[in-house]
C-alpha cells in the first residue's frame, strides 16, 4: 500500500510565491523611478528644476500615504488583495504617462503612483512576518531583498535593451508587463500561511502575551524609534538624488543612449545588492544590525565624492557598484530593525509606514535640493552636498542608535 505524500505545510508553501512576488514587484513598486528623469529630460525636454518638482510631488503623495497604508495593512486580513489593488493602481498611473501632456497631468499621475506604492513595503513585510515569525524574519527579509534586487537587475537589462531599440517610452510597457506578472505569485501565497496577529508584530506563542496592540503614542515616544527615523531621513536625503543625477549626466553626454546607460548603472548596483541582502539574512543575528548598517551609511559619502572625479560613463557605472553595498544592506536591515523596535506592540506595519514616510521626506527633498544646486553651482557641488549630509547621518547613527538585536 502506497502512503500518500504529506501535504506541503503552509509555511513552506508560502516561500516560493514570496520569492516570485518580490522578483516581479521590484520594478513595479517604485514606478518608473530614475527612468522618469531621463524620459522627461530627453523626450519631453524638461529642465532639471521641473523634473525635480514633479518627482518631489510623487514623493510627497507617497509620504502622505505611508502611515495610513501601514495602518491599513495592520488592520486588514486581505493583505494579498491589498497588494494586487496597489499593483493595478501603479500600472494605470504609469501607462497613462505617454498619453498625457503638460506639467500638472504628469504630476497628478505620478502622485497616484506614489500613493499606491506606499502599500508595498508594509504589506510585503507583514506577509513575510506573518508567515515566518520574528525568529526567522532576518533570513526571510534577506531573501525578500535578494529576489527584489535580482528582479531590478533583470528589469534593468530588459529596459536598457528596449530603450535602445525602441526609445525611452518602451519602459512604460515593460513596467506594465511586470505588473501583470505579479498576480500569479500573489494568488499562490496560501491564505492560511499568514498569521495575522504575528504579521502585525504581536508576540509569537508566548504565554500571557498581550493580544491587543499597544498605543501608537507609546511607540512614537520610544527614543530609539525617533533616532532611527532621523537617520533614515538623512540617509535618503543623501542617497535618493545620486542615481538620477548620474543618469542626467549620462544622458547629456549621449541622449540616444541615456536610458541604456542608466540601466547599466542600475544593473551594476543591483547585482551587488543581491549578495549584500543575503549577507544580512545570514549574519544579522550573529553580527548585529548596527555594524552592518554603519557600513551601508559609510558608502554614501564615499560615492558622493567619487562621482565628482570623472564624467566618463565607465567610471560612473563603476562607482555605482558601491550603491549596491549601501542600498543592499539598508534594504534588508530596515524592516528588520523596525520589527525589533516594535516587537510585541502589534504596530509593526503602521510604525514601518510612519518611518518610511520620514524616509520619503528625505528622498523628496533630496531630488529638489540636488537639482537646485545643479542649476546654481553644477553637478560636482550637488554630489558633495549629498556626501556631507550622509556623513552627518552616519555620525548620528553611530553615537545615538543602540544595537536592536535581542532588545525584545
Amino acid at each position: 500500500m502506497i502512503t500518500p505524500a504529506a501535504p506541503v505545510p503552509a509555511y513552506r508553501a508560502g516561500q516560493r510565491p514570496l520569492d516570485a512576488l518580490n522578483f516581479f514587484l521590484a520594478d513595479v513598486a517604485g514606478g518608473l523611478g530614475p527612468y522618469l528623469a531621463v524620459y522627461l529630460l530627453t523626450v519631453r525636454h524638461w529642465n532639471e528644476a521641473e523634473i525635480g518638482v514633479v518627482i518631489s510631488i510623487a514623493g510627497v503623495a507617497g509620504i502622505v500615504a505611508q502611515t495610513p497604508a501601514g495602518a491599513l495593512v495592520d488592520a486588514v486580513w486581505a493583505k494579498r488583495a491589498l497588494v494586487a489593488a496597489a499593483v493595478l493602481a501603479v500600472m494605470a498611473g504609469t501607462l497613462v504617462l505617454p498619453a498625457v501632456d503638460g506639467f500638472w497631468p504628469m504630476a497628478v499621475a505620478q502622485a497616484g503612483v506614489g500613493a499606491a506604492g506606499a502599500v508595498f513595503g508594509p504589506a510585503i513585510g507583514a506577509i513575510s512576518l506573518g508567515i515566518v515569525g520574528h525568529r526567522h524574519f532576518a533570513a526571510r527579509t534577506g531573501r525578500n531583498e535578494a529576489f527584489n534586487h535580482a528582479g531590478n537587475a533583470a528589469a534593468a537589462v530588459l529596459a536598457g535593451g528596449a530603450a535602445y531599440e525602441f526609445g525611452p517610452a518602451a519602459i512604460f510597457f515593460l513596467l506594465g508587463g511586470l505588473a501583470l506578472a505579479t498576480f500569479a505569485p500573489i494568488a499562490a501565497i496560501p491564505a492560511n500561511a499568514i498569521d495575522h496577529d504575528r504579521a502585525r508584530g504581536l508576540v509569537d506563542g508566548a504565554r500571557d502575551a498581550p493580544r491587543q496592540p499597544s498605543g501608537l503614542a507609546a511607540v512614537a515616544a520610544d527614543r530609539r524609534v525617533l533616532v532611527f527615523a532621523v537617520c533614515i531621513v538623512l540617509f535618503h536625503l543623501a542617497n535618493a538624488a545620486m542615481l538620477p543625477l548620474v543618469g542626467q549626466k549620462l544622458a547629456l553626454r549621449d541622449q540616444n543612449q541615456g536610458t541604456a546607460a542608466m540601466s547599466a548603472c542600475i544593473l551594476a548596483a543591483q547585482v551587488v545588492m543581491v549578495p549584500m541582502a543575503l549577507l544580512v539574512g545570514r549574519k544579522a543575528d550573529a553580527w548585529g544590525r548596527k555594524p552592518l548598517f554603519l557600513v551601508g551609511f559609510l558608502i554614501l559619502p564615499i560615492r558622493g565624492v567619487l562621482y565628482t572625479l570623472s564624467d566618463d560613463p565607465a567610471w560612473l557605472v563603476a562607482v555605482q557598484l558601491l550603491d549596491g553595498v549601501g542600498a543592499g544592506l539598508f534594504g534588508a536591515l530596515f524592516p528588520l530593525i523596525v520589527a525589533d523596535l516594535t516587537w510585541g506592540t502589534g504596530r509593526f506595519s503602521v510604525s514601518r509606514g510612519a518611518i518610511q514616510a520620514a524616509q520619503g521626506v528625505g528622498a523628496a527633498l533630496s531630488t529638489t535640493l540636488a537639482r537646485l544646486v545643479v542649476v546654481t553651482h553644477g553637478y560636482a557641488a550637488a554630489f558633495l552636498t549629498l556626501a556631507g549630509i550622509a556623513a552627518v547621518g552616519m555620525m548620528i547613527f553611530s553615537v545615538l542608535m543602540p544595537e536592536t538585536k535581542g532588545i525584545q
